[in-house]
Formats: structure tokens, sequence, C-alpha cells
């Protein structure tokens, strides 16, 4: 599994490992820090846009082969951004490193589902999301370092992790792209195994299918706990730097703090999804982050933001595990497709969270207040799903037509 889990790092390590060396980008591409910047920009564009399509797509080529391919793309496009010279091939690179991890991360998700027993599922999605919480923290660090020796080594080495991970993507039990039915821990993944990684042989999967309240529900958790995570880290460098007045490498260590929290309590929290039910988990990771987005701008004592920041970290990985539980769970016969959608609505959560700063202006103590509405609108609907919680995957029959 942990190629799956080491694949989960990569998307969120790719998309933030150019922020600290924007000056190094910058003088060697013969270009402006601002258009430099762009390169996170040109990352999302795709990355966002293609992640609305990229599980159903995935999942009728095949998981694991749609996996390698996106890999090995991933590595040819890094290979892009390490021999060129100029912005505009540089950029190119930059989208199609974007394009090549919007198939990685919701078709991983699903491939782990394939593979892991219903009982255990909470566990592996925690692990997942800890590893891409290891890699939002760890991004900038490794960019920093490999942008004072040659800002190159760091598209390099991702390129020769990405040819490794296509070389050892294990292969999923269930043939989810050549029935277009799902069988975890049952008796349509043995049916379907001697058909893996196949082209369907039948119509394929509809898209009217992901139109559907479950999915619904799942990209709300997701909005919310995605919009809630990214104005956490905003505020938690802003009050940092404002009240504190703490120096850019002290207020990086804050911020990092959320990463490195997620990180760490992911396995733990997966297993406490599998013991007492992913939707009473989430249920409380929404609420604590929503309270951790509260507090942060009243923290009287740094220590104090620190803590509210490492809080967040935690509640904002449960709520990925339930939000790609709920997703995967709302349609069985495409849970890819299912999970990338939800997954791309998390990321306008992200995109809109810049929108709070005038309020943070206004009055900085009332800037958690958005966030934490936010929640509990979330809270309010999960609970009134009235799903106790189970983890585990619904089974679907080996007969059952494709979508």
């Amino acid at each position: 599994m942990w190629p799956l889990y080491v694949g989960g790092f990569m998307g969120p390590f790719g998309g933030a490992m150019v922020n600290a060396m924007l000056p190094e980008l910058a003088a060697s591409l013969g270009t402006s820090v601002g258009t430099a910047a762009t390169a996170v920009t040109w990352y999302m564009i795709p990355f966002s846009t293609l992640m609305l399509v990229s599980g159903t797509v995935g999942a009728r080529f095949g998981l694991a082969r749609a996996i390698r391919v996106a890999f090995i793309t991933y590595a040819v496009a890094s290979a892009i951004c390490v021999v060129a010279t100029a912005p505009v091939p540089f950029l190119g690179g930059r989208m199609l490193q974007g394009a090549a991890n919007a198939f990685t991360t919701p078709l991983l998700l699903a491939l782990i589902a394939e593979l892991v027993p219903p009982q255990r599922l909470g566990r592996a999605l925690g692990t997942y999301a800890a590893c891409g919480a290891a890699g939002q923290a760890f991004a900038p660090f490794v960019g920093g370092v490999a942008a004072g020796v040659d800002y190159r080594w760091a598209f390099g080495l991702s390129a020769v992790a990405a040819v490794t991970l296509a070389a050892i993507t294990p292969t999923g039990r269930a043939a989810f792209g050549a029935s277009g039915a799902r069988g975890v821990a049952s008796a349509s993944g043995a049916a379907g195994a001697a058909g893996k990684n196949s082209r369907p042989s039948v119509p394929g999967l509809r898209w009217r299918e992901l139109l559907n309240p479950r999915l619904a529900l799942a990209c709300l958790t997701g909005f919310a706990g995605q919009f809630t995570a990214t104005a956490v880290m905003l505020v938690a460098a802003l009050t940092a730097s404002d009240r504190f007045e703490l120096e850019p490498a002290a207020r990086g260590v804050v911020v990092a703090t959320f990463g490195m929290a997620g990180s760490v309590s992911g396995r733990s929290i997966g297993k406490l999804a599998d013991r007492v039910g992913t939707t009473r988990t989430g249920i409380r990771a929404l609420l604590l982050l929503g309270a951790a987005a509260l507090a942060l701008p009243l923290a009287p004592w740094v220590v104090a933001l620190v803590a509210a920041v490492a809080l967040a970290g935690v509640g904002a990985t449960s709520t990925r595990v339930l939000t790609n539980t709920l997703s995967m769970q709302s349609t069985p016969s495409n849970p890819a497709g299912a999970t990338s959608v939800a997954l791309a609505v998390s990321f306008v959560g992200s995109a809109l969270t810049p929108f709070l700063l005038p309020l943070y202006h206004w009055r900085p103590e009332t800037v958690g207040v958005i966030p934490l509405v936010l929640c509990f609108v979330a809270v309010a609907m999960v609970h009134f799903r009235g799903d106790s919680g189970s983890s585990a995957m619904p089974s679907v029959r080996s007969d059952a037509p494709s979508a």
C-alpha cells in the first residue's frame, strides 16, 4: 500500500514546492518574481479543472493503468521544468504537472478502497490523508533546501519518484474499468479480478449517476473543510506577523504545524474512524476545525496560536477522511468519479478563502465566524443524513450492469 500513500504525498507537494524558491526561479528563467509566482496558478488551473472528470475517465481506462500513465506524465512534466530556461516552457511543465496530479489524487483513493477490506478502510484513508498533509507541510522546506543548491534538484527528484511509483503501483483486486462494478472484500472483487486494468467491454460509466444527494453532502463537507483549513493557515500567518511580530522563518514554522499535526495524527484518526464510525469521527473533526478557526485570531500567546493551528490540522485531516468516505459511498458504480468531483469542489473552497481578508482587516477577531458557521452547517447536514458512520464501502453484485 505504501506506493499509494506516497502518491498521496506527491499531489500537495508538487503544488506547493515552488513557494520557497521564487527568487531563484525568477533569476534562472530571466523573469520577475511575480511571473515566477504564477507557477502555482498554472499548476492549480488544470489540477482543479480536470479533477471534475478525472475520476470517471480514469475508471473507464482502468485504475492502475491510469495511475501509471499519470505518474509517467508527471515525470515528463518535471523533466521539462528541469531543462526549461525560459518562463513559457517552465510554466507549461507546471501545467502538465497539475494535469497529471488531477488523475493521481482521486484514482489513488479509489484504488485504496479497492484493495483494503472495509473494516480497515478508515485507517487506510487516514494514512493517505496524513501523507497528503505531510506533502503540504514539507513542500516549502524541501523546495527551500533545493533552491539553496539548485532548484532543479527538486524537480529532478520528483521525476525519479514519479517513475518509481509508476513501476511499483499495485494492481487493483477488482476490474474497476472492466465491469463498472465494485466489490470490496466481497465475491464481486474476485469475480472481476480476471479483467483488471483492461478497457471496459460495456458502454461505461454514466456521468448522471454523480448527480445524487449523497455526493452533494460529500462536496459540502469537503468545501467546508478545505475552506476552513486554508483560512486557518492564512489567518495564522497574518496573526503571527501582525500581533506577535514573528520573523518569516518563525511564521513558516507556525503554519507548518498545521500539516505536521495532520500527518502525525492521520493514521490514528483512521483507526478511530474504523472503531467508532467515520461519520461520528468526521462530525467531531468539523467541530474541532471550526472551533480552532474561531480561536485562532483570539490567541493571547504564541503557544496558544500554535496549539490552535495544530488542532486545526488534526481536524482537517479527519474531515478529509469523512469527505473521501462519503464520496466513495455515494456512487458505488463510480466511486472514482465521485471522489474526483468532491475533491474539485473542495479546492473551490480553498480558492475562495482570500475573500476573508477584508473581514480580517476590519476586525481580526471576527474572521473565524464564517468558517465556524460553515462547519456547523456541514455537521448539521451530516447528522441529518442519519448514518451512524460505518466506514465500510458498499458492495456491488458482480452481475450488476455497467453504468
